[in-house]
């Protein structure tokens, strides 16, 4: 074969570029762990369409209700900052500076009433502006989870309620920091959770953080 990429015959690709929603058929499933958690790891035996002769391969998936985040901003003398949580995280062993975040753990509830919620637990501020940055998937590969994150502005300090952090939360601390400091750390590879790179590189590529105008618009 000659140079160039290997292209195997498949769906057609969208124009403009787009992901598209798609079920190849699951011949069985079986659960590895499933109990009163939250989440469930379970085993798929998935057929590929227009294959007959090719056995069904295992898919090992991790479902996940999804997660919100909240890139919140606001400003002083020296210009945007963003509200940050420096967090113990024990599955690999590192201490993040990380966003307001949670789990989309109330069914039917819309995400933007968990992300709210989520700022108002973890950090003690509301917001009165609301933006919808963007809906990623963070492993598709394996995990089912979706994360939505929002740009927040118009904060204002109200405090915790009744919400008592535990486990690592109770050890998270609350901090500012300057919205360029951020930025460097993400473009230098010393900032490495994937939503705070994410909520980051998106709201400074549409001129919703740093480097810009106080005057902006952003949807209530």
């Amino acid at each position: 074969m000659g140079a160039g990429l290997y292209r195997a015959p498949m769906t057609a690709i969208p124009t403009p570029i787009s992901d598209v929603d798609e079920q190849w058929p699951v011949v069985r499933s079986a659960d590895l762990h499933r109990d009163d958690w939250i989440m469930a790891l379970r085993a798929d035996w998935v057929d590929r369409p227009d294959s007959p002769d090719e056995e069904p391969f295992r898919r090992v998936v991790l479902e996940h209700p999804g997660a919100v985040i909240v890139l919140a901003v606001d400003q002083d003398d020296a210009g945007d900052r963003v509200l940050c949580l420096w967090q113990y995280r024990h599955a690999v062993g590192r201490r993040f500076l990380e966003l307001p975040a949670g789990l989309c753990d109330v069914e039917g509830e819309d995400p933007l009433v968990g992300a709210q919620r989520e700022l108002r637990e973890e950090t003690g501020y509301e917001a009165e502006e609301w933006e919808h940055l963007t809906s990623a998937y963070t492993s598709p590969g394996i995990l089912s989870e979706v994360v939505h994150i929002y740009l927040a502005r118009g904060l204002r300090e109200v405090g915790r309620g009744d919400f008592v952090p535990h486990h690592e939360e109770a050890d998270m601390q609350v901090l500012w920091v300057p919205a360029e400091e951020l930025i460097d750390g993400v473009l230098a590879g010393r900032v490495t959770d994937a939503p705070v790179i994410m909520a980051t590189l998106i709201a400074r590529g549409r001129g919703l953080l740093g480097g810009v105008s106080s005057e902006r618009s952003v949807a209530r």
